[in-house]
C-alpha cells in the first residue's frame, strides 16, 4: 500500500512493475523522526542520554542499543552534540 501510495504522489516513478522500485521507504521515515528529535532535544538544552530510553520505546525498541541504528549523522545533529561535549568537558563533565 506504501509503495502504490508513493507512486500516486510523486515519490516512487510510476510503473506496472509489482516491485517497489526505488524511492522512500518507511523504514526512511523512523531514521528522520529519529534524527530531528534528537536535533529538537539539542536545541532545547533536554539531556538526551536520559530521554534515549523514552525515543527507543516509541519507535518499538526495548533497548536503547538498538536505537542508534536509526541516528543520522546530519551535519546539524553533530554540530549540536560536539557543543554539548564541549560544554561538559569545559565544566568538568557537569550537565
Amino acid at each position: 500500500m506504501f509503495v502504490r501510495l508513493s507512486r500516486t504522489v510523486g515519490l516512487r516513478p510510476a510503473n506496472s512493475s509489482p516491485r517497489a522500485g526505488r524511492g522512500p521507504r518507511l523504514q526512511d521515515f523512523r531514521h528522520t523522526f529519529v534524527t530531528c528529535r534528537l536535533v529538537e532535544w539539542y536545541r532545547a538544552g533536554v539531556d538526551v542520554t536520559r530521554e534515549l530510553p523514552k525515543l527507543a520505546t516509541y519507535v518499538g525498541h526495548t533497548e536503547v542499543c538498538l536505537i542508534y541504528w536509526y541516528i543520522e549523522a546530519v551535519p546539524e545533529l553533530l554540530a549540536l552534540a560536539t557543543e554539548r561535549l564541549s560544554a561538559r568537558q569545559d565544566t568538568g563533565g557537569a550537565r
